[in-house]
């Protein structure tokens, strides 16, 4: 007998509004009940995470969705800042984005990236592929909870 999962905090860095609210979607339909903040670009994903600005209040994320190709500040760069600072670096980063490229790949990892997933074109199966990201990182792996 399994153990309910906590409901967790999610930072969807997406500067696309389709992909948000598809994102959005899989949650509700999914019936996932974790609560999902967005940033749309990468600045705006630094003052989420470092509580600045309108962000002052926001919670520590134990999730979070990267694109790479964002707006201010791409997701390598993001990334990079998020697992450089000791504060942060124990989030789990999933990178989800439209590129197969190889090379996004590699470095994404290189990064420390703990996940690289590409986001798929049909509707159910990005569905499908937010719901297997929500089941691991909620119901399988355990998430420090340093709030």
């Amino acid at each position: 007998m399994s153990i309910p999962a906590q409901p967790i905090d999610i930072l969807l860095v997406e500067d696309d509004p389709g992909d948000e609210l598809m994102t959005r979607e899989a949650f509700e339909d999914n019936k996932i009940g974790n609560t999902l903040h967005v940033a749309h670009d990468g600045q705006e994903a630094l003052d989420f995470l470092y509580r600045q600005g309108e962000y002052a209040e926001a919670p520590r994320p134990d999730l979070i969705l990267l694109d790479l190709n964002l707006p201010r500040y791409d997701g390598r760069q993001v990334l990079e800042r998020i697992k450089a600072d000791p504060d942060l670096s124990h989030i789990p980063v999933v990178v989800l984005t439209t590129s197969a490229a190889e090379e996004d790949i590699l470095r994404s990892y290189k990064l420390h990236a703990n996940a690289y997933v590409t986001k798929p074109v049909d509707l159910d199966q990005f569905v499908a592929a937010i719901k297997h990201i929500d089941d691991f990182f909620v119901q399988v792996v355990r998430l420090p909870r340093l709030h």
